[in-house]
């Protein structure tokens, strides 16, 4: 989808209501269901924000941007995510966070980015996070330049490929905190997206299949 046309689809996209939880367990791992059934109180969650970022890409194609995180000592470890991270005590909200950690993580200025709107909250038990995703946009094609210290790599993504229901799997993966467990995941540019990355990216793809056809997709 060129990017000129996603943007007449941003007034729906701003309007319509959030699928929420209903389509964020999609993509949940069995064991992930399971908790979401669970009270969990969150009162002394951790708050985080990440940012689905839409851009012109290459033959001005519609794109957002995917990290995969370094390897460290915790539950995310070497995993693709969103660009974002926790708030910090000169964030007025999550969306200044997830704005902030955007240019920190791989360099897009964010006096640049246009936000969209903010989507459902979703809690992470085993790291105790309640993360806000927002979609945003910028109108130019960035020169991405990742936090080397937090990102081994930066991952573009079509639009077009991402809303494939082709590339839904269920598959094999070893977490550190459930052993191996087979999941539901998005299999994109040879990368596994799994876990509360997948599950936002699926509120995300329920909310767009509800307002953009398959064949303005693919045709425009």
């Amino acid at each position: 989808m060129q990017f000129s046309y996603f943007n007449q689809f941003l007034p729906k996209i701003k309007k319509i209501d959030l699928p929420g939880q209903k389509a964020q367990i999609l993509l949940a791992p069995d064991f992930r269901k399971e908790s979401l059934e669970i009270s969990y109180n969150t009162d002394k969650a951790k708050k985080a924000g990440v940012m689905v970022l839409f851009y012109p890409g290459h033959q001005n194609e519609t794109h957002f941007v995917l990290i995969l995180r370094k390897s460290y000592k915790g539950v995310h470890s070497n995993q693709v995510a969103l660009p974002g991270g926790k708030v910090e005590r000169q964030d007025g909200n999550l969306i200044e966070t997830a704005l902030r950690e955007t240019e920190e993580e791989i360099g897009v200025k964010a006096t640049t980015v246009e936000v969209i709107r903010p989507m459902t909250e979703l809690y992470i038990p085993p790291s105790n996070y309640m993360v806000q995703p927002t979609l945003a946009k910028v109108d130019y094609t960035p020169v991405f330049e990742r936090q080397v210290s937090e990102v081994e790599k930066i991952i573009p993504v079509k639009l077009k490929d991402f809303m494939q229901p082709s590339n839904i799997k269920t598959g094999s993966i070893r977490t550190s905190y459930a052993g191996k467990r087979q999941v539901m995941s998005y299999q994109l540019k040879g990368y596994t997206i799994w876990g509360a990355t997948a599950m936002m990216l699926s509120e995300l793809q329920v909310m767009l299949n509800n307002i953009i056809s398959r064949k303005d997709l693919f045709s425009n």
